[in-house]
């Protein structure tokens, strides 16, 4: 989903085109302007502030992150962190830390947001802080959110769940708007 790898069978259309037949350059590309990832731990730069780790996907862009700051501050405001932006990640809380990764994986507008265990190293506020600022983003934006997770009370929190093993589906529970009022 995240455009790092080649399907082995099928096709795999990404906003209608065949990542199977796409370049390298056109799959960064995609990541760089399509994909938004959100990691379980935080992967923030410490020597930059909160405003310099959302504007640096700008650079690979080929844009100047100066130029592109209002931008990265509004993203920072959207997740709540308009008061932060001038910190380093080592002053901020994990909630916090997590935030500001979310605000640099939504900065460029994505279409898909794929958090991988987002809240694996969060309190359970600052992790039901989390889903619901992803739950909102959705409902808001219409940004897809794609969460893996081992943690079945994040998983009940999702909208519509699909259960994996082996590599294979194997389950997957109808959405609802209920599901997000779980945690």
């Amino acid at each position: 989903m995240g455009l790092l790898d080649r399907p082995d069978a099928g096709r795999l259309l990404f906003e209608g085109e065949d990542i199977g037949c796409a370049t390298a350059d056109r799959l960064a590309a995609l990541r760089s302007r399509r994909v938004g990832f959100v990691f379980q731990s935080f992967h923030l730069l410490s020597r930059l502030t909160a405003l310099d780790n959302v504007a640096l996907p700008f650079l690979y862009r080929g844009l100047s992150p100066r130029s592109c700051h209002g931008r990265a501050v509004a993203a920072l405001e959207r997740v709540g962190l308009g008061d932060r932006i001038h910190h380093r990640p080592e002053e901020m809380s994990g909630g916090q830390r997590q935030r500001v990764a979310v605000a640099r994986a939504i900065v460029g507008g994505p279409a898909l947001l794929l958090a991988d265990e987002p809240t694996g190293n969060l309190d359970s506020e600052s992790a039901r802080q989390i889903i619901d600022l992803f739950n909102g983003l959705n409902a808001d934006t219409g940004l897809t959110v794609v969460i893996v997770t081992h943690d079945p009370t994040i998983a009940g929190c999702c909208y519509r769940r699909l259960t994996m093993s082996d590599g294979r589906l194997v389950g997957c529970l109808p959405s609802g708007p209920e599901a997000a009022a779980r945690l």
